[in-house]
């Protein structure tokens, strides 16, 4: 079994705790050396009790979900020989309530990507992108509806 790991580490510094007015300014660190500074979203926690310039847990889970998928992806081609010049994804992650939970409900993927000589067709295009949904580890992991759009 592989085992992955990450180092959340808050502090609560100068300010008051108790009453909830405290920074939700946090770091994650991971096993290569990058920290990344986190915090809580603002659509969740007001300024100047989140940072906005920070990744946040939401907008971490929709990367990861199109990262994931995204190498699959890349994966697939470079075994079909289908040359890959650029993949760009300006993914979205929708919130709601489901059974009184919130929770980040759908995911829409929406990749473009640049071939480096002839594009695969539609069909060929969508097949890899179904293939590369089914082997991704974080969308197998979770409940979240993906959808993969292709303009």
């Amino acid at each position: 079994m592989t085992s992955f790991s990450a180092k959340i580490a808050w502090q609560r510094g100068d300010d008051s705790f108790v009453d909830g007015r405290y920074s939700r300014g946090h770091s994650w660190s991971f096993d290569g050396g990058l920290t990344i500074p986190a915090s809580a979203s603002p659509h969740n926690v007001p300024l100047p009790f989140s940072i906005a310039e920070n990744v946040d847990p939401e907008e971490a889970f929709v990367a990861a979900v199109s990262s994931c998928h995204m190498l699959f992806y890349l994966w697939l081609a470079s075994k079909k020989r289908i040359g890959v010049e650029s993949y760009i994804d300006d993914a979205i992650g929708k919130m709601e309530t489901v059974e009184g939970r919130t929770m980040v409900s759908r995911i829409e993927l929406r990749p473009q990507v640049l071939y480096t000589a002839l594009a695969p067709s539609r069909e060929e295009e969508e097949k890899m992108h179904h293939q590369a949904h089914d082997l991704c580890f974080i969308a197998n992991s979770i409940k979240t509806e993906i959808d993969i759009r292709l303009d």
